[in-house]
Parts: structure tokens; sequence; C-alpha cells
């Protein structure tokens, strides 16, 4: 069962929220799935631009199309979200007052942009001290490309993530590949998650804010991991080795007779046991493939063999025959399978909750799983300004007719 508002770990905290498309939101996703009042500011009648990245798009109580792209709706659950013009005065002065009530503002905005708003870092902490604020852009606020637009997918490339992805450049389908997700956004988000709770520890203790930098090409770069050290430690730049592994044979996916699986052999004894599984002892007792070293040397001539073998029972005869056998292996699921799966299903990844279209929107649970403070479902992600009125209203106390005049001049 969720926790209550008073138990959530983030509950004494709120956010200002004035990043869009997928970095910013996926942080600000996190600390409002941990209780966080997290306050969206979006652009009247457009809002943030994943809303129309569809199809597919939220369907309503009776099979509708809404206007909610799913895009949009990955990375904005227990938000609210209030619509204001923030490139007018009038704009910027209620972002400062919402600042104000806020422990935490987050922004993508370009290097600069914000400052002739009066909304960056030195300008809102001269009138709250103690405020942390978070900056996501590509590159950082410094250096030569600090200036530049930055998106996932070029920086996957430029951060060398795409040149140790792909098949093997001498076998087909060989080159360079991204990921199938947009991982330099979602890392840059978990990583500016953890720098905003640190920052709020820190301000918890000292009384002190800060500012935070995070760009992606740093995050991309960073999470490279023993890729980097591997790197500096030979000088040698890791090449892409597609879905087999560099120092140990076979540790890669293998097509079956109805799809693919995973084999990852870790010693000879795990090999052993792979072979007689499929019925081909012989490929033990050969010399050139009885130990590990010798199977990376003669990878080219042993692979093709495994595959033959591999391809004569289907995906389950395998998975059944090599957990019995004690042979580390998986299968490669669809998202249908995935869901299907009775480990997601125990670990209730999916949330269905009841969305105000009058349909119910299909979520991904937080994997984050706390025994005192779990993560809430309380609200589905936001409409375009559901909240605008109730947050004027309840934390800045603005009466209807201040509302109404705002609302008449288009700036909310």
């Amino acid at each position: 069962m969720p926790a209550t508002p008073a138990k959530q770990a983030l509950s004494h905290i709120r956010v200002l929220d004035l990043t869009r498309v997928l970095a910013g939101p996926w942080c600000a996703q996190n600390l409002a799935d941990l209780g966080a009042d997290v306050i969206k500011i979006e652009r009247p009648g457009a809002g943030d631009d994943t809303r129309h990245w569809g199809p597919p798009y939220l369907r309503d109580g009776e099979g509708r199309d809404t206007s909610e792209a799913a895009y949009y709706l990955a990375a904005n659950r227990n938000k609210r979200s209030v619509t204001l013009d923030i490139a007018s005065a009038e704009g910027q002065r209620i972002i400062r007052e919402l600042a104000r009530q806020s422990d935490v503002v987050l922004e993508n905005y370009k290097v600069g942009q914000l400052k002739k708003y009066g909304l960056d870092y030195e300008s809102l902490r001269r009138e709250k001290p103690d405020l942390v604020y978070c900056s996501v852009t590509g590159f950082g606020q410094d250096g030569p490309y600090a200036q530049r637009a930055g998106y996932d997918f070029i920086i996957q490339g430029m951060g060398g993530f795409m040149s140790i992805t792909g098949e093997r450049d001498d076998l087909p389908g060989g080159g360079p590949q991204k990921a199938g997700v947009a991982i330099s956004d979602l890392m840059t988000g978990m990583y500016a998650t953890i720098a905003v709770m640190a920052a709020l520890t820190h301000r918890d203790r000292t009384g002190e804010g800060q500012y935070i930098d995070m760009a992606l090409l740093d995050v991309q770069v960073a999470m490279l991991a023993n890729m980097n050290t591997n790197y500096l430690a030979s000088g040698q730049a890791p090449k892409r080795w597609g879905n087999a592994h560099p120092n140990i044979v076979p540790y890669q996916t293998f097509p079956t007779s109805d799809g693919y699986i995973i084999v990852a052999v870790g010693n000879d004894g795990q090999y052993r046991r792979f072979v007689e599984a499929g019925g081909r002892p012989d490929l033990h007792q050969d010399e050139r493939f009885a130990t590990n070293p010798m199977r990376v040397r003669h990878r080219d001539t042993l692979v093709p063999l495994l595959a033959d073998m591999v391809r004569t029972k289907t995906k389950q005869e395998w998975i059944d025959a090599l957990e019995a056998a004690g042979v580390p292996c998986g299968p490669i699921n669809d998202l249908d399978e995935v869901f299907d799966n009775p480990q997601v299903q125990a670990r209730g990844l999916r949330v269905d909750m009841p969305h105000p279209s009058g349909g119910t929107v299909k979520l991904v649970g937080s994997p984050m799983r706390m025994s005192a403070t779990p993560p809430r479902y309380d609200a589905p992600p936001p409409t375009l300004g559901q909240h605008t009125d109730q947050v004027l209203r309840d934390i800045l106390g603005y009466g209807e007719p201040q509302i109404q005049e705002l609302r008449a001049k288009g700036l909310i």
C-alpha cells in the first residue's frame, strides 16, 4: 500500500519545474514519486513539447484518442500543471513568487536565457538564499560548446556510447548504433535527482542552497564506466562487439527456431553443460574449444557451430534446458512478454491510474522499493494547466478576480 502523505520521504519539499521533454521531467518525476510537490510550469495553449509527440495517445473512456501523448505520460506523473507565460513581465513576477515558496527550481533553458528574465540562479538566490537550483543542458554552463543545443542522439555519438554499441564492423549490419531509449536524457535525469537530494541534505545541515550544473555530455561520458577506465589504462579505444563479449565466449545472443536467447557462459563447466544440452558434446571435447582462452581465440570458428546448434530448438526449450543444467541464460522479450512476465507482475511494475479524460492511464511504477517511504502514485500526469487556479490560489493567495484577469490577458 502507498505510504500516507505524512510518511513520504520528500513531502516537505516543493519543486518548481521549468523543464520539458525528458531529462528534467524525469528528475522531477522521481522527486514527485518520493512525495515532493512538483509544480510543472508550461506554455499556455501548448505545454511541454512531448504532449504532442504522438501517436500513440492516451485513450478516453470511450476508446478515442485524447491529446495526451504516451511520451509525455511517461515522465510527468504526480505533478501539478500550471500554464504561465514566463516571457512576460507579469509571468516572471509570478515565477519569482513561486520560487520563494519552493525548495528546488529545475530548468533546462539555453545557457543564459533565463538571466534576461531575472529567473537565473543568481537572481533568485538573492530572494531565497537556501534555494537549490538545477540547470540541465546539453553541454553545461561553460566550455566551447556551452551555447550548443543538446540532443540525446547526438550526445550518444559525441560521448562515445555509439563507438562501443552496435554489431562488429566486419559482420553484416556492422556499425554504430544508438540505444533504443534516450539514455543520456534518462541518466542525466537520474544524476540530477541524486544531485538535488544531496544538495537538499546539505541545505538541511547548513542552511546553504547551491547551484547544480547538469550536462548531458558529462553524464554520457561518465556512464561509460569500465569502458572509460579500460581506455585510460591501456590507451586503446574499445570497439563494438555487438551482443558478444570481448573476453568471454560464448557470451552473446543466439537465434533459436522461434526467437532469440541470451547465453552467458561464465566458465568451462557451464560451456560443457551448454553444448551437452544441445547434443553436441564434441564441441567441448575439441581442444580448440575446451577452455575460454581457446574459445576466444577460435571465436569465429566456434560461434557459427553454436548458432547452428541453437537453431534446432525453440526459445522456451532452450530456457528450460539451460536453467535445468545451471547455464546462465534468458529470453529477449518484447514488451508484450515483459508485462506478461510473472516476476514483472509480482513486482507491481505496471500501475493503472484513473485519468481526467475518463480513461485509465497505464504507467510503469518506480523501481525504488522503500520499506518506510515507498513511492506514491497519487495523481496521473496532469492535463495542460489542470492546477493553475489551485496553485495560484492556495500557494500565492490569489483571488478569483486576479486569476480571471491573468487569464483574460493570456498570461495563464
